[in-house]
């Protein structure tokens, strides 16, 4: 049983048209634009909690051709040196770039050129999903998956389990798979019985 669990099939590619919006419309409208050449800036810096959709949206967009840098906030001196000089590149040849990190460009101890640089753009907070919202969208996943998924479960995953979307989506398809394998219905104790297993979820 565990490792049908390990051998579950990848999530699906992140895309924009799957990003759950939440409160954050007007960043990924700006993106939209961006990649479609309507917008005047070719920057937008975005920043936020773990989970809050950050590497959601620059894989969404780095597959729509820009280019990204995630992660900011962990570059070294000479990462830092790189994205500088990316920025210059790209900035004269036209190009466009998607950024993120943890904290504002001025918040997280970058050489002040760069940190400068990410700030000239659009520079947005990401608005982490309520629990009201990350109830819709599992209920979503689940109906994509075809799965009948009880609110008890919904419940019982926004208390105990880590609370950003990629985990909670995991655990989801790792439910739907099990239930359809033991031909049971997805219930709280069958998802107790999965989180008893060692796959650090």
């Amino acid at each position: 049983m565990k490792q049908l669990l390990l051998d579950i099939q990848p999530a699906p590619p992140q895309t924009l048209d799957n990003f759950v919006i939440g409160h954050n419309a007007e960043v990924l409208t700006n993106i939209q634009h961006l990649l479609d050449g309507s917008a005047d800036a070719s920057f937008i810096y975005c920043w936020g909690l773990a989970g809050s959709g950050k590497s959601h949206l620059l894989n969404a967009a780095k597959n729509l051709g820009a280019h990204i840098a995630d992660d900011v906030h962990l570059l070294g001196d000479e990462a830092q040196i790189d994205l500088f000089n990316t920025y210059n590149q790209l900035k004269a040849s036209g190009g466009k770039l998607i950024t993120a990190g943890l904290h504002a460009p001025s918040q997280m101890q970058l050489r002040d050129d760069l940190a400068t640089r990410l700030a000239w753009g659009l520079v947005y907070q990401l608005q982490p999903l309520s629990d009201v919202e990350k109830t819709q969208a599992l209920k979503n996943h689940a109906t994509e998956l075809g799965m009948r998924l009880p609110d008890e479960v919904i419940a019982y995953c926004l208390r105990y389990l880590r609370r950003d979307l990629p985990t909670l989506m995991s655990v989801l398809n790792a439910l739907d798979e099990w239930s359809l394998t033991e031909k049971k219905p997805v219930s709280v104790p069958m998802l107790k019985k999965l989180l008893q297993l060692d796959l650090g979820l």
